[in-house]
């Protein structure tokens, strides 16, 4: 018996399944395209990927329409492929990696910009700015072996139909093989596991009102609505 009711464990819709894949872990990759590092006024880093993580708790399904986020004046978007493991992997190569890839889903980065940017301003983490209520949108799972290979496919980010990100998925700096074998070093990787793999450049201010789509080919869209602050 536990002294507080909980909320349950959250899922994802899985195309062709009627069970939802439970979500253990959300690690998220930083500055993974070169242009948007350097719009974030980074040089590209080649030498490895680097890390934030969300809580399971603020995953956000798809077609959710939420408050904007509270604490913030400058609320952003950054569309991303993100990774879902269906395998254990620890310290793996890029073939253990690679099986490793359950499906794949579209995904939302929602980013209190002010907020990290004060933790980079004070050598402080970013939690503030990243990890929050609905900070972790996400897409139904299509199974990798239904997606095919991670390559040139588009991806796009609209917000009220106008286009704000448009990239392709093979040029992310490090591909999914690598992010996996990488994080598998620090990391037991498990089911369960979701990698947001990194957004394109064209991040950018969103308000009360907005509505965002987000589409990588191949998947289904993500779409969010935000609504007034509380």
């Amino acid at each position: 018996m536990s002294l507080f009711s909980l909320p349950p464990i959250p899922e994802i819709p899985v195309n062709g399944e009627s069970d939802g894949y439970a979500v253990r872990r959300i690690f998220c990759v930083g500055r993974n395209y070169a242009d948007h590092a350097l719009e974030m006024g980074h040089q590209p880093d080649l030498e490895a990927p680097f890390y934030f993580t969300k809580a399971p708790a603020h995953l956000c399904l798809s077609g959710a329409s939420v408050p904007y986020a509270p604490g913030t004046q400058d609320f952003h978007h950054e569309m991303e492929l993100v990774v879902a493991l269906g395998a254990p992997v620890f310290r793996g190569d890029r073939d253990t990696a690679q099986a490793a890839v359950y499906g794949y889903a579209t995904g939302l980065d929602m980013t209190r910009r002010d907020r990290q940017q004060d933790g980079k301003d004070k050598r402080r983490p970013w939690d503030l700015g990243k990890d929050f209520e609905d900070a972790a949108v996400i897409g139904p799972i299509t199974k990798a072996g239904d997606f095919g290979k991670v390559a040139k496919q588009e991806i796009t980010l609209t917000v009220n139909g106008e286009v704000r990100q448009h990239a392709r998925l093979d040029q992310l700096l490090h591909d999914i093989p690598a992010v996996i074998a990488h994080l598998s070093g620090y990391y037991h990787l498990a089911p369960g596991d979701l990698i947001y793999t990194g957004t394109p450049a064209g991040v950018g201010a969103v308000q009360a009102g907005d509505v965002l789509e987000g589409r990588i080919e191949g998947l289904d869209p993500v779409l969010l609505t935000l609504t007034d602050p509380e």
